[in-house]
């Protein structure tokens, strides 16, 4: 069992961000490829949607070598 049911962010009011579907979703995305999924799925279709917005703001760099094989497949 998991300690923290949800994730916080102390430092981003989500309420307020969610009158912005667009940016809402970017950032969550991006909370969980950064900071871990805890059971939480990604959808493929939406991270191929949002990866040229957020390929950027990926934090560990063998995170974003693995989702590039997955986003970007040969």
């Amino acid at each position: 069992m998991s300690y923290n049911m949800f994730m916080h962010n102390w430092s981003t009011d989500e309420e307020y961000l969610k009158k912005f579907p667009h940016e809402y979703e970017k950032w969550r995305l991006l909370q969980l490829i950064n900071y871990g999924l805890d059971g939480e799925k990604i959808s493929l279709k939406r991270l191929r949607q949002l990866w040229p917005e957020i390929k950027e703001e990926i934090l560990d760099p063998k995170i974003l070598n693995f989702l590039k094989k997955i986003v970007l497949p040969k």
